[in-house]
């Protein structure tokens, strides 16, 4: 081979697509999601993402590796939705339990997948966890002046969430149904206060 020909191939390998790497971190989300850290195995993220062992090792030469990026993206896309939440005009706390149920976003992806490997007591995920509801409570408690009509007002948050996450109609049918009279009651506990 050549000294051109191998300048051509380094280039090459060195330029692949990011989208491999996405899709690698999305299918180890998923896995993580629907079947627990355990059956999310470098062999199973490989296959699901659809490329080689080696093109996953090419991305992330380890489990601890994928934990790392999907823990990295969680915080990354809950600073995003922290600046939206300190700046919203409806004020931090309607924001909060106006978003606090499962939608097919970026954010709920790694936060599900980070939850799964915070319950397999992987310390760096339930650091982070801390650290995402830290900064939620926070904010809401720099909108609401009373302690205890903030910690409600996250505990409402949570239960939207943790129903919107529950399989069956039932479920859903608790949550979303009518938003605007639950966003009266954060209204008036934060009045309360």
């Amino acid at each position: 081979m050549s000294a051109g020909n191998r300048v051509n191939a380094r280039v090459e390998v060195m330029s692949r697509p990011p989208a491999a790497r996405e899709k690698i971190l999305e299918a180890y989300c998923t896995l993580l999601r629907t079947d627990g850290e355990r059956a999310a195995t470098m062999d199973a993220t490989a296959a699901l993402a659809g490329v080689s062992k080696g093109g996953l090792l090419y991305h992330f030469p380890s489990k601890d590796a994928l934990a790392e990026a999907v823990i990295e993206r969680l915080l990354e896309t809950a600073r995003e939705d922290n600046e939206r939440m300190a700046a919203a005009p409806e004020g931090a706390a309607r924001y909060y339990v106006r978003t606090s149920t499962v939608g097919d976003t970026e954010f709920d992806a790694c936060y599900q997948a980070v939850v799964r490997l915070a319950a397999g007591s992987h310390a760096p995920a339930v650091a982070a966890l801390d650290r995402v509801h830290g900064d939620w409570e926070r904010l809401v408690r720099e909108d609401v002046a009373d302690p205890h009509a903030a910690e409600a007002i996250m505990l409402i948050g949570e239960g939207l969430y943790y129903h919107s996450t529950l399989p069956g109609s039932w479920s859903r049918s608790l949550v979303g149904t009518d938003i605007d009279a639950l966003l009266l009651q954060v209204d008036r506990l934060k009045e309360g206060s």
